[in-house]
């Protein structure tokens, strides 16, 4: 099968990625030919992009996708030609079709699309992470969800209401408030609002929020920070303002010793077992209507660079797929 391809052969902008046209072999022991019908377009991509998460070059790009399994190796049972599949999995997303190990992929069930499964799977994966296993919050508790408007925001501030939690969410713009509200916040706030942490505080009684789930890194550090109850927890998960740097332990005990978490998907989807758990959980959240993606803007395949253009603006709104 012949297939349209993203590498980059070195670190930068946008202006870094580049396409090939090349023929996949067919694929060996453990593989399989995946023809991809989306791609999802996460922050995490323009990491790999910048050299902000290091890989060897040249490298693919794009972490997620869905589609059709064209073939099988040998030795591959538990998927087989024709069916629907999807994957976060080692960059490479961004093309047609690719050759993936077998043991990176998901079954996609009946009643979610492939445009459904690549823009919710791996920030699912991420918001399934975070809200049941890393930092769960109790029904009635408060939790902070800055870049609530966000991809992943929409879907964790959805996820929470779901378990009954209370969420203030935080936007950067007025024009994003409606997002964070129809997700199921019950209070939106500018992120870059002065009196932001007073206004948390108030709606909390004062105390605080028991979770800040911050993926937004470094811009909203300080003030997740600033809003926490005592002994809360605060789980930094991304760096879309630049990363967290400088961590003072003593400011977590003057707070009223609280936790810090710095959480990767990967670790909580590495034992197949635990893997298959979350994504079922996943399923189950989307066929019951519990949470519902956005999609707020497709461009075509070729076009990723003005996608990556458009993210790091903060243009963006939902999830964002490429179409092949």
């Amino acid at each position: 099968m012949r297939a349209t391809q993203a590498f980059i052969e070195q670190t930068g902008g946008p202006e870094v990625i580049q396409w090939r046209e090349v023929d996949l072999p067919a694929p060996g022991p453990g593989e399989v030919l995946l023809r991809h019908e989306a791609v999802g377009l996460n922050f995490i991509d323009t990491y790999f992009r910048t050299g902000l998460y290091p890989a060897r070059l040249p490298t693919g790009l794009g972490m997620e996708a869905a589609g059709v399994v064209e073939a099988v190796g040998d030795g591959v049972t538990q998927f087989a030609p024709g069916q629907r599949v999807a994957y976060f999995a080692s960059p490479g997303a961004y093309s047609t079709a690719r050759l993936i190990k077998a043991s990176a992929l998901f079954a996609v069930p009946d009643g979610i699309d492939a445009r459904t499964a690549a823009a919710i799977l791996l920030k699912g994966a991420t918001v399934e992470a975070l809200a049941e296993r890393c930092a769960p919050v109790a029904p009635g508790g408060w939790a902070l969800v800055p870049a609530a408007a966000g991809g992943v925001g929409q879907l964790l501030v959805q996820w929470l209401t779901a378990r009954g939690v209370r969420v203030i969410g935080t936007v950067g713009s007025a024009d994003k408030v409606p997002l964070a509200q129809a997700a199921g916040a019950e209070l939106v706030f500018l992120s870059g609002a002065p009196d932001l942490v007073a206004n948390v505080r108030e709606a909390t009684g004062g105390a605080g929020v028991a979770v800040a789930y911050d993926g937004v890194g470094a811009a909203s550090w300080q003030s997740s920070l600033d809003s926490m109850t005592r002994r809360g927890t605060l789980v930094s998960f991304g760096n879309a303002s630049g990363p967290v740097t400088g961590v003072a332990l003593r400011d977590l005990a003057t707070r009223g010793s609280l936790y810090v978490t710095r959480p990767g998907v990967y670790d909580y989807y590495a034992d197949p077992a635990e893997a298959a758990a979350g994504a079922a959980k996943l399923w189950d959240m989307v066929l019951a209507g519990k949470v519902a993606v956005t999609v707020g803007q497709e461009y075509a395949l070729t076009d990723a660079a003005q996608a990556h253009i458009d993210l790091e603006a903060r243009r963006t709104t939902g999830s964002t797929l490429l179409m092949p």
